[in-house]
């Protein structure tokens, strides 16, 4: 089993593929079966791909998934997978906490991955998801869907070419209504369900029936808040459009719930700010901000639920990721505008393609990574209860904040199979 062929606690085992002939067939299996993993499974297979696994420790949405996406077997522990020498790739759509855990030991089974975003829990674990791709050669795929979209990289490509003059800021935004999750006392998990194998190397808590199967997003140990869940893919449109690939040296802002009383932990509104310096002598600092309101039920902003805005000296192109891009001059005249929803199976392609040719893919988890780390300190600064932090982006760690740098990481289950500690 895959628990006794490890090599050691750092080994990486050898990629079981290094490039694919276009006529060979991929063999994947998927880790979880929400939403998210069924829509990626459904694409994978019209692009030919055999679904071996259909895994969630909830049996009935495993079987769920596994008649609607024709897998082979339906299973509740990710190791039954990686211990399938069969498999080539995995999908991860995991709840957040299994993410790096899922992505890590994939790698050390020798499966290129494809993981959900936020790519990461934490910040640490984001490092470790890097580690881990390098060392084995293989692929590992965020699923920033637009990224891997045609019509939205001819959309940034306008941004890069000049088509806005002098950008210097980024606006993203998330306002919707969530629903109240209410008070709820802990009881026994339904029939079918393995919660001890759903928590997986998080902290134990007892069971509460408002906790799954969506509403793990809302608790510290498992999800990211909303910032980790709709904030991320405007945050990546933003670190796309502004060509940033580092971190930002400042988070500044206010994060608090102060509309829902219910048992969420994260915060219902976020106002931050994204500081980044000069590349060099001949460029400028850069700036993006992040909004976050879920108790206002209208779109407010361009017209967009959620959306992210570059604002140039020569105009502004605003893009939202299930309506398309409209680019504007400086007198608010439209120039341009493309009606697209974002493209899974393009992203799905992007992946099979980055497999077959060796080359990183669209969204790879470097660029993940930044990505999921804005997010994170989004968090972090509202759980402080900081105004501002600064951050040393060649450490990945907090100046003169040790109660922030506490929460680049996290606690797990002592023992566990999966702890990151162990691996």
């Amino acid at each position: 089993m895959f628990q006794q062929t490890r090599k050691g606690a750092n080994a990486i085992a050898a990629p079981a593929i290094q490039a694919r002939a276009a006529g060979e067939q991929f063999v994947v299996g998927s880790i979880g079966c929400s939403g998210r993993g069924i829509a990626v499974g459904e694409e994978l297979r019209k692009l030919g791909v055999r679904i071996a696994y259909a895994c969630d420790p909830d049996q009935a949405r495993a079987d769920a998934a596994k008649k609607q996406l024709n897998a082979d077997q339906a299973v509740a522990d990710l190791r039954r997978i990686l211990d399938d020498r069969a498999v080539d790739a995995v999908v991860i759509a995991a709840p957040n906490h299994w993410h790096a855990p899922a992505a890590v030991l994939a790698c050390q089974a020798g499966k290129h991955v494809y993981v959900e975003k936020p790519c990461s829990h934490n910040i640490v674990e984001g490092r470790r998801m890097i580690q881990a791709a390098r060392q084995s050669g293989l692929v590992m795929q965020v699923g920033s869907q637009i990224r891997g979209t045609k019509a939205f990289q001819e959309g940034i490509a306008l941004v890069h070419e000049g088509a806005l003059g002098k950008v210097l800021v980024a606006k993203t935004w998330v306002s919707r209504k969530r629903p109240d999750i209410g008070h709820c006392q802990p009881s026994q998990p339904p029939a079918g369900l393995d919660y001890d194998l759903w928590v997986g190397p998080a902290p134990m808590i007892p069971y509460q029936s408002n906790l799954l199967h969506y509403n793990w997003h809302w608790w510290y140990n498992f999800g990211n808040g909303d910032a980790g869940s709709r904030g991320v893919h405007q945050l990546d449109i933003a670190l796309w459009g502004l060509d940033i690939k580092n971190h930002p040296t400042r988070v500044s802002g206010f994060g608090e719930k102060l509309y829902f009383d219910d048992d969420k932990q994260y915060p219902d509104t976020h106002y931050a700010t994204f500081e980044y310096p000069a590349d060099d002598a001949s460029s400028s600092r850069r700036l993006i901000v992040y909004e976050q309101r879920l108790w206002t039920p209208y779109w407010g902003q361009e017209n967009c639920e959620d959306g992210c805005t570059f604002f140039g000296d020569e105009g502004y192109l605003t893009i939202d990721m299930h309506q398309g891009w409209r680019l504007y001059d400086r007198k608010n005249v439209l120039r341009k505008e493309v009606k697209r929803w974002f493209d899974t199976g393009e992203h799905c392609a992007d992946f099979l393609d980055a497999i077959r040719s060796g080359r990183r893919p669209t969204a790879d988890i470097e660029i993940g990574h930044l990505s999921a780390t804005l997010p994170h300190l989004v968090n972090i600064l509202a759980r402080t209860g900081r105004e501002d932090l600064n951050f040393d982006p060649s450490r990945e760690q907090f100046v003169d904040a040790p109660d922030a740098n506490a929460l680049t990481g996290r606690t797990y289950r002592p023992g566990h199979w999966a702890s990151l500690e162990s691996t």
